[in-house]
């Protein structure tokens, strides 16, 4: 059984790296809703329906451990798949998201208390990440930013681009302009961690950047040695398959920017 990863595009290919590199042994499977995306800007509803159609036919293709790879779909489907399609589908099953890890970790990478979250504007408006943390660490005050160009110019392959280091920077003012005791800068989207260069420049000396890609992993492999059972159905055979909504062609020019290797994709209808 290879474990799944979804995203709405192509962001879940920075989760899907780390969770590789960590995991180098395992089968995974990619699929990329990329012919719906973005799903930032779109309602709780669709969202879940869309995210959901995405995780059954993962499952119908051997997937029993499912990684939501995208922050929105985590904050607007990841619990109501959890807690009401699941005990239908099959309660041996899992799908995990990758807000959770992110939070556990947070309140050891901040001295202030004091947390900025940068995302799309789905993801903040869901108030997910407010919401979690305060679960764990109720001290944390968390601020969002949403950043709804900043996706576009990773995919359009301007990531190092002046016109990049002027929308980071902006946003990055934003931010700290509504907090200025902000240590620690969570990247909410999985597309960020390509703009690097750019919040490196933006972001001042003693905040933290945190990209979610190695607390992910992490946390899967943390996940997969509390629950040998999971863990022995994940197959073992180093291979990697990639699907998309969206035309073939289309995903492989966009995944190269993200993996910087060329693939084989296949067409998938949802």
């Amino acid at each position: 059984m290879s474990i799944g990863v979804f995203d709405s595009g192509y962001g879940g290919l920075t989760i899907l790296q780390q969770l590789r590199k960590s995991l180098p042994e395992r089968d995974f499977i990619y699929l990329g809703d990329n012919a719906r995306a973005p799903y930032g800007s779109r309602s709780f509803d669709v969202v879940y329906e869309f995210t959901r159609q995405a995780v059954v036919r993962l499952f119908e293709m051997g997937c029993d451990l499912v990684i939501l790879g995208c922050n929105t779909a985590s904050a607007k489907a990841l619990r109501t798949i959890q807690q009401n399609d699941l005990p239908l589908i099959d309660p041996t099953k899992r799908v995990l998201g990758v807000i959770r890890p992110t939070v556990e970790i947070i309140g050891n990478l901040t001295k202030s208390r004091h947390v900025g979250v940068v995302a799309t504007e789905g993801t903040v408006r869901s108030e997910s990440y407010e919401l979690e943390i305060a679960k764990l660490h109720p001290d944390i005050k968390v601020t969002g930013q949403a950043c709804p160009l900043w996706a576009a110019i990773v995919e359009a392959g301007e990531a190092d681009s002046e016109g990049a280091e002027y929308f980071v920077r902006k946003r990055i003012h934003q931010l700290l302009e509504r907090d200025p005791l902000i240590d620690a800068i969570i990247l909410g989207c999985t597309h960020y961690p390509l703009l690097m260069n750019a919040l490196r420049k933006a972001v001042p000396d003693g905040i933290r950047i945190v990209s979610q890609g190695e607390y992910v992993a992490a946390s899967l492999v943390d996940y997969l040695h509390r629950h040998p059972e999971m863990d022995a159905r994940c197959s073992r055979g180093g291979t990697m398959r990639y699907y998309t909504t969206e035309h073939p062609d289309r995903f492989k020019e966009c995944a190269r920017i993200f993996l910087h290797e060329d693939i084989m994709v296949e067409h998938i209808d949802l």
